[in-house]
């Protein structure tokens, strides 16, 4: 598809209708019209991965609107990502700052990109900082443990007296790196 304009049409569900995007999109001088039903919130598209794969250097991927080609900020900067690095634009109709094809649209893409970012490390703090808090009240953090604390002793114990790792993990029903895992917490 070289200098072409590749253009892209989704909706959600079955009972919804692409015919009113791909009319915009013709109205727009497109001729090809990438269609598809599936939910935004699906990153694996096939249409939409197909049409990424086409795109040359100098295409402009066109969409009626952003939240066609994705739900989340992260998704779209995903997918900008990939139109960007195969050196080709895009375009928004409904969303006329959303066009890497001009300057103005290059900086509110890349502003819109600095902002999620930030965003990332605002919940990576918050997460890291709710974590702590939690682990000085005591929380204990990941899965639940197997065995209990007597269960446990008494794998140690047999584990001691020489019995085989997996002839214990049988009798209890885990896998025998339960068992090593017990042995090397012991240890540190």
């Amino acid at each position: 598809m070289k200098y072409g304009y590749a253009r892209y049409a989704r909706v959600s569900t079955d009972g919804q209708s692409v015919d009113a995007q791909v009319r915009q999109l013709k109205a727009a001088g497109c001729k090809t019209v990438f269609r598809e039903v599936a939910s935004g919130a699906k990153t694996d598209r096939a249409q939409l991965r197909r049409l990424l794969a086409q795109l040359d250097n100098g295409d402009v991927l066109t969409v009626t609107r952003l939240d066609r080609l994705a739900r989340s900020t992260r998704d779209l900067l995903n997918t900008l990502a990939t139109i960007t690095g195969k050196k080709a634009g895009f375009r928004s109709l409904g969303d006329t700052w959303a066009d890497t094809t001009t300057s103005h649209g290059r900086l509110m893409l890349t502003v819109l990109g600095g902002l999620a970012e930030f965003e990332r490390d605002l919940v990576r703090s918050r997460t890291g900082e709710g974590r702590a808090r939690a682990k000085a009240r005591g929380v204990k953090m990941g899965r639940k443990p197997k065995l209990n604390p007597h269960q446990q002793a008494e794998a140690m114990r047999r584990r001691d007296n020489g019995e085989a790792v997996r002839e214990i993990a049988r009798t209890f029903g885990v896998h025998h790196a339960t068992i090593s895992r017990l042995q090397a917490q012991t240890e540190v």
